[in-house]
Formats: structure tokens, C-alpha cells, sequence
């Protein structure tokens, strides 16, 4: 669209929202369960999101690292497949939007082959350490490298334009965390975990959206309901909503 700077810009923002994202998440969880004195059910359990301790640390082999890592690889291969299907129409996602979508085809096929969860090459018990344990490291990974790999000497033109626009932005993201999105979620302790998830998408990523949450649930305990909502609203409907919008106003 002959737009200046457009790259410089997008870096600018991406800068500032990801450690936008990662410092405002917590605090705005934090202050929603003191303000409305909110705690943990304590009868959700999960592979990830959950109160670290000796006791509800689950047994960490080998072999369910090795079923992980197989699977996650069926999910890439399926979903390269996927977005080579999505190619061949006007619409455009991110590659991984068609991985997300084939790690929710594997799981259903897997839970409905394996009802139990447990049969020789699908042993859900046995890879939850090991997913959970591929899960922090890449997000850990992903951070780090979207952090290193800015260069802020190359961003001066721009930075005082773009941080006004995302002080504002901040703003109304908190704004509307606290007076929309935790009371729309029902106002519990969930309601306050998916707010920490949502300044982390609105801001950032959702790679941040779920350093955020995993954050807030070990230090609190754990919330089942917003691993499962946030994932799916934030990796997949919103990116295929901002792909329609985008191809829609770049049209």
C-alpha cells in the first residue's frame, strides 16, 4: 500500500506490546482477586496452569517425551498440509493457526480411539509431563528470541509516534479488561486468570497471553476453564478473524 516505514513501525509496536504484555497481565490478575477476594476451586486439574508442587508433579520418562514429540510432529505435518489447502484461497493465516487446528483433529481421533486415554502409541497420562515440558520451553524460546531479535537503534524515527499510540492502546486494554471482559467471564477466579490472558493477546501475543496465565496459576492455583477458552478465542478465532478483516481492508 506505499505505506513509510511500515516494517519499522510494525517492529516499534510489536516492542512495546510484548513487554506491555508481559508486565501488566500479573498485576491486573493480582489486584482483581484482592479487590474481590477471589481463590483457586482447587478442583481443576491440568498439565500446564497448575500449582507446582511436589505433590501434583507428575511423573516425567522418556518415552512420553518421545509419544510428545511424536505427535506434536504429526500436528505440523498435518497442518502444513492444512495451510496448503488455505493457500489456494484468498484467505490468509498464519502457519500456525492450520497447526492448531490439526493438534485439535489429533486430540479428538486420539481421546476417541483411546477412550481411556492409554493404548501403545496414544498414552495421554504418560505425555502430559512431557507436552507440558516441550510447552515451556518454546514458549520460553519464542520469547527470548522475539526480544533479541529487535533492534532498537533502528526504531528511533518512529519510537515517539509509536509509544503514544500504544500508551493509549495500553490504557484502553486495561479499561477494558477490568470493566468488560472480567465481568462478561463471570467475576470469579477463572474470570481473573482469562484477564491476565487477555491484556497478554491484546498486547501481545498469544504466546504472552499464556506466559501470563501460567504465571498467575502457579502462583494461585489452578484454572481449567481459561487454558481451554483463551487458546482457542485467542490462537484461532481471533487470527481468523484478523486475516478476513486485513485481506477485507487491504482489498
Amino acid at each position: 500500500l506505499g505505506i513509510a516505514q511500515a516494517q519499522e513501525l510494525g517492529l516499534a509496536a510489536n516492542m512495546i506490546g510484548l513487554i506491555a504484555a508481559c508486565s501488566i497481565g500479573g498485576p491486573i490478575a493480582s489486584m482483581l482477586m484482592r479487590r474481590h477476594q477471589l481463590r483457586a476451586s482447587g478442583d481443576s486439574t491440568l498439565e500446564i496452569g497448575t500449582l507446582h508442587s511436589n505433590e501434583q508433579r507428575a511423573r516425567l520418562d522418556y518415552y512420553g517425551v518421545l509419544l510428545a514429540l511424536l505427535w506434536l510432529n504429526c500436528a505440523l505435518m498435518l497442518g502444513s498440509g492444512i495451510n496448503a489447502l488455505v493457500e489456494r484461497t484468498p484467505v490468509t493465516l498464519p502457519a500456525f493457526v492450520g497447526c492448531l487446528l490439526a493438534g485439535i483433529i489429533l486430540r479428538m481421533v486420539g481421546d476417541w480411539m483411546a477412550p481411556d486415554g492409554r493404548r501403545h502409541l496414544w498414552n495421554w497420562p504418560s505425555m502430559q509431563p512431557g507436552i507440558a515440558l516441550i510447552s515451556e520451553i518454546s514458549l520460553g524460546l519464542f520469547l527470548t528470541m522475539a526480544l533479541m531479535g529487535l533492534r532498537l537503534w533502528e526504531l528511533q524515527p518512529v519510537l515517539a509516534f509509536i509509544t503514544v499510540a500504544m500508551l493509549v492502546q495500553i490504557v484502553l486494554v486495561i479499561a477494558f479488561v477490568l470493566l468488560i471482559v472480567f465481568r462478561a467471564m463471570g467475576k470469579d477466579y477463572q474470570a481473573a486468570v482469562m484477564c491476565s490472558g487477555f491484556g497478554g493477546i491484546a498486547l501481545g501475543s498469544t504466546a504472552t497471553a499464556i506466559a501470563n496465565m501460567t504465571a498467575v496459576t502457579r502462583e494461585h492455583g489452578a484454572a481449567r476453564e481459561a487454558f481451554i477458552v483463551v487458546p482457542l478465542v485467542c490462537g484461532f478465532v481471533i487470527d481468523i478473524a484478523n486475516a478476513l478483516v486485513i485481506s477485507l481492508m487491504a482489498g
